[in-house]
């Protein structure tokens, strides 16, 4: 007689428990995606809210800078009566207009309906209507009225208040940008537990069915995923904030320009008429001065020499910041300029090489600063005696080099403070091109830029360009050895 097997009941649980954790899984996957569909369609709300913050700050910003555009075009006009003065300024009407429009359209509800924004609205429209009227006063020719309007200080009152309410408005835009951002966070941290509680569950109802060799073998692997994954992370955000930190060194650069070009701009135009208008004055009183008035004439003479000297210090600083010669006479002549002047100077000896180039603005003021840059740094640590630059033409990029006879430097240890070579390596770099260093301790030293062309050139325009190569030799020290420089 044999016992009769009753049916095992392990498998009943296993399938009980398979059927169990599946249906947690399904759970768990589920309410994951439920919960990252919601995150992301917050966050695109908010991503939304924030890019339209972010256009308000830039048209609040555009309003001031349009504002301070037409202010100056009428204040041109006023001086010098000459209507072209006057294209800016209609130019700033049309662009306040277009700004205001977009400051409606973008800006949050509580920002475009409060009292700032009002107070600022009505402020503006008065600062238009003031600069409506002199520019009419100065049509009709009645300057009583013009200097009244101009001598009241209403207008330094109204800039003044008007820029107050713009950083009023600007605050309250970067406080609902850094609303919107704690939002964003949130968003992200629920989307991210949420992730991870969905793991977790998931793997408590995978580790019911598996054995616990298994279920630590798998956790182990997930264990060095996870550390994979986040050495990934980390890689993927170093590159992503260096790839930033490039952006923003070449927003600054950039920022760094535009204010040198907006200073020299205002140096020549308000700086240079109350110099002009000033030795004018002094030429008409002296021409109304007897001969016999000896010491005034001096004094006269005096204050005469002064104003020459601060004009000249004038077109010195000016051209410093943004020099002229570049876009009026090209990159050939000013490198020679700038050369020619360094050599005086510093009193070495300098030689040039300069082949015509047709490389875009930007390109062609990368190559000025970097000649610029080397050229100051010769000046201050290379002790050199002879200077040669040169700069070649090639069929698809532009080359320009700086060598000297100095005393030369190790390319592998630079200082920390040597951010000179780091701004050229960086403007160099941000124009697509290549700069190489090439020195040793008493082997003087050479720095060599190497700029892309957008296009390529033609054979016989390079042949051109050779024929028409600017050589020249500046000797402005009588010592100046005559062998070229050796430059490692």
């Amino acid at each position: 007689m044999t016992a009769s097997s009753s049916p095992s009941p392990v498998r009943p649980r296993l399938a009980l428990r398979l059927q169990l954790a599946l249906a947690i899984a399904g759970i768990c996957v589920l309410t994951v995606i439920w919960l990252n569909e919601l995150a992301f369609n917050r966050t695109v709300e908010v991503t939304s809210s924030i890019r339209a913050a972010l256009q308000v700050r830039t048209t609040t910003t555009t309003l001031v800078h349009n504002l301070v555009e037409a202010e100056s075009s009428q204040r041109g006009y006023i001086l010098t009566g000459d209507r072209s003065y006057l294209q800016p300024y209609e130019k700033s009407l049309t662009a306040i207009d277009t700004a205001l429009n977009e400051l409606s359209k973008f800006a949050p509800g509580t920002v475009v309906h409060s009292e700032a924004m009002g107070t600022f609205k009505n402020l503006l429209s008065q600062k238009l209507g003031e600069l409506a009227l002199t520019i009419r006063m100065r049509d009709q020719d009645r300057p009583e009225v013009v200097s009244f309007v101009l001598n009241s200080h209403l207008g330094l009152e109204h800039m003044a208040r008007l820029r107050g309410l713009a950083d009023s408005l600007l605050t309250e835009t970067d406080t609902a940008i850094d609303d919107k951002r704690a939002e964003l966070t949130r968003l992200l941290n629920v989307s991210r537990f949420g992730l991870a509680a969905g793991a977790v569950a998931a793997f408590l109802a995978f580790f019911l069915y598996v054995s616990q060799t298994r279920a630590l073998h798998e956790s182990d692997a997930r264990q060095q995923q996870a550390l994979e994954d986040e050495r990934d992370a980390l890689e993927a955000q170093v590159s992503d904030r260096t790839s930033r930190l490039t952006e923003l060194a070449t927003h600054l650069q950039q920022a760094v320009e535009d204010e040198r070009a907006r200073l020299a701009r205002e140096l020549h135009d308000e700086l240079g008429a109350l110099l002009t208008a000033a030795k004018l004055d002094v030429a008409r009183m002296k021409s109304r001065l007897p001969p016999e008035s000896h010491e005034v004439l001096d004094r006269l003479k005096h204050l005469t020499d002064t104003l020459n000297q601060g004009i000249a210090l004038k077109r010195r600083i000016i051209e410093d910041l943004r020099p002229s010669s570049l876009s009026n006479l090209g990159l050939v002549a000013s490198l020679e300029i700038l050369v020619r002047e360094f050599g005086e100077r510093s009193t070495l000896e300098m030689h040039t090489a300069l082949e015509p180039v047709d490389l875009d603005e930007t390109s062609e003021l990368t190559i000025y600063r970097v000649v610029q840059e080397a050229l100051t740094n010769i000046g201050k640590y290379a002790r050199a005696t002879r200077v040669t630059v040169m700069l070649k033409n090639y069929v698809y990029h532009a080359e320009v080099s700086i060598s000297d006879d100095g005393v030369g430097f190790d390319p592998g240890v630079l200082p920390q403070a040597s951010h000179g070579l780091v701004g050229m390596r960086h403007r160099v770099e941000a124009s697509g091109g290549r700069l190489d260093i090439e020195s040793g301790t008493g082997r003087g030293s050479r720095i060599t830029a190497t700029i892309p062309r957008r296009s390529a050139k033609a054979q016989n325009d390079l042949a051109d360009s050779l024929d028409a190569m600017s050589s020249t030799s500046y000797n402005t020290s009588e010592s100046a050895p005559t062998n070229p420089p050796v430059a490692g």
